[in-house]
């Protein structure tokens, strides 16, 4: 009887499931559900889908199932992509031309304006149900958090850094903390914690979470899930550095040529790109001594791991929205806030100068203490094969790699080569979910968008695509038309021409060859830069 009673019971369960299953099938099945996951710091060449010898088994079949992008763009920083990404505008234009610090002019708020909406607020608006898992950095005060810009659901760091293991014994800034949907979280940096923590699964599990809480919804879901990794500290996990441990004793300069030349052979780059040379700040490998360069071997071992747990924690998503039967109807893009992080760790931080003695059991891993940092030499190796690195708007600062999948639209295996930017997203997510961009919220008129609809890339049509794209950070500045780009370096602030067609490495100024041309290009940001607010730096920054 007992037995017969729990197989009644269970086959009561499993019906009730498969209800509940097909009811959120059918309430979603009008509207695609979007999943963006934004990594932190990531180089160009740091996942397999773009020529890495990290592991990155999910994203490379993301990319394999759906659609890789060869010229998009961000903004070269944090803060500055966030804002973009979300508004839809160039980051001026949304507030956040710096950081996110307030510097006393419209552009430099340091958080996303009103006169912007987000890709949140406009998705709720039309009956989805939003989230967020992971990094926010766009709004330091509860009025600009995450629940006031239209998600339902957050967990997260409103701050840029954090340690990816307990305890937690810093705060980089006043804004380093913790935040669960609209309360702080003021005992997170010191609760007890298990002992197999780590941030990057944290997130991944809040993810998880939400996803399982939008299957009660009965409405389209929109899931922003923002990693800090790659981001420094760099701290993983023992087991996952242990598999890249001896994997990069070959050193930078051949580990270079290795990306460049699997670029090459999947179609992503141009033979007539040559790569660029090593930074002129970063020694030769074999310069190295032994000991130095076992130090430098186990940085990127860490640092590789990093991505490697990234790549699991993207895994369980996608099994999540399979599992959901939300596979087919979801749109998942996956990209970089910036290039490779050049950054030294901060000065008055323990530095972990002690790796060279560090074994498999004590590395910088299990050290919280600790904050290193991967520097150029790395960071060179990731943003293979451009020039320059995170904050700067050579290629190797704003080139991100993008893989989106919608099997509704896209042709497994897709490759695009068409110039695309951040602005883009908020415009194809809105005409995907049939949002039309307001003139105005909430009693704020906006300002029109910046940006254009890549839904014909999708279905593989022609794209007109941005007549003209800009940039400029913290006195770095570039614009680009067609095959033409400028770029302009702080505190240098010489205008330098190439041709992105032949020369997308940036190596071939043709400033002086084609004065005309680079003219062209310095009127075009000369008036962007008024009309967008843009200020002369460090001038805005002495507010």
């Amino acid at each position: 009887m007992y037995v017969h009673k729990c197989t009644v019971y269970l086959c009561s369960l499993f019906t009730l499931l498969i209800f509940q299953l097909q009811v959120y099938a059918q309430t979603t099945k009008d509207k695609p559900n979007f999943v963006i996951i934004l990594a932190d710091d990531m180089g160009y060449s740091d996942i397999g889908a773009f020529g890495s010898e990290i592991q990155t088994p999910h994203l490379d079949q993301l990319a394999a199932q759906g659609l890789r992008m060869s010229q998009f763009y961000n903004a070269s920083r944090c803060c500055p992509t966030r804002a973009s990404l979300l508004s839809g505008h160039y980051p001026h234009n949304a507030g956040v031309g710096s950081m996110n610090k307030n510097l006393g002019k419209p552009a430099y708020q340091g958080y996303i304006n009103k006169q912007s909406i987000t890709i949140a607020e406009g998705l709720k608006s039309a009956g989805y149900f939003t989230m967020l898992s992971g990094k926010w950095h766009v709004g330091n005060e509860p009025d600009q958090w995450p629940l006031s810009r239209g998600f339902d659901r957050f967990f997260g760091l409103i701050g840029g850094t954090s340690n990816y293991f307990y305890p937690h014994p810093f705060k980089l800034g006043p804004e380093d903390y913790f935040v669960l949907n609209d309360k702080k979280l003021d005992d997170y940096l010191t609760a007890v914690k298990p002992k197999d923590y780590y941030l990057t699964d944290e997130f991944g599990d809040y993810a998880l979470k939400f996803l399982e809480e939008a299957k009660t919804q009965q409405k389209p879901f929109y899931l922003h899930l923002t990693f800090n990794a790659p981001h420094f500290p760099i701290q993983a996990r023992t087991e996952d550095i242990a598999r890249y441990l001896g994997k990069y004793n070959k050193g930078w300069d051949s580990l270079r040529y290795d990306r460049y030349n699997r670029l090459l052979a999947m179609g992503i780059i141009k033979k007539e790109w040559q790569l660029s040379p090593r930074d002129t700040l970063i020694p030769a490998w074999y310069q190295m001594r032994p000991t130095e360069k076992e130090a430098w071997e186990l940085k990127m071992a860490v640092y590789a791991a990093m991505i490697d747990r990234l790549d699991y924690n993207v895994g369980r998503v996608l099994n999540k929205l399979k599992e959901m039967g939300a596979e087919e109807n979801t749109v998942v893009i996956f990209l970089s806030d910036n290039g490779a992080s050049h950054e030294y760790p901060f000065p008055n931080r323990k530095q972990a100068d002690s790796l060279l003695s560090l074994k498999i059991k004590a590395l910088p891993a299990s050290d919280p203490q600790s904050f290193a940092s991967y520097e150029y030499n790395w960071a060179n190796l990731s943003n293979t094969p451009f020039r320059a690195f995170k904050h700067w708007e050579h290629e190797g600062g704003i080139s991100t790699p993008f893989i989106v999948r919608y099997p509704k639209l896209i042709k497994a295996g897709s490759l695009n080569h068409q110039p695309a930017h951040i602005v883009d997203i908020q415009a194809t997510v809105f005409e995907l979910a049939g949002v039309k961009y307001p003139s105005q919220y909430q009693g704020n008129n906006l300002t029109p968008p910046d940006g254009v609809s890549l839904v014909d890339v999708f279905k593989g049509k022609p794209w007109k695509g941005h007549d003209v794209l800009y940039w400029e950070h913290q006195g770095n500045k570039a614009v680009r038309k067609g095959a033409w780009k400028i770029v302009s370096s702080y505190p240098e602030n010489k205008w330098r021409l190439f041709n992105m067609n032949t020369d997308r490495t940036e190596l071939h100024d043709l400033a002086e060859k084609q004065p005309g041309k680079l003219q062209e290009l310095i009127a075009l940001f000369d008036n962007w830069a008024v009309k967008s607010g843009v200020e002369k730096w460090p001038d805005i920054n002495r507010h």
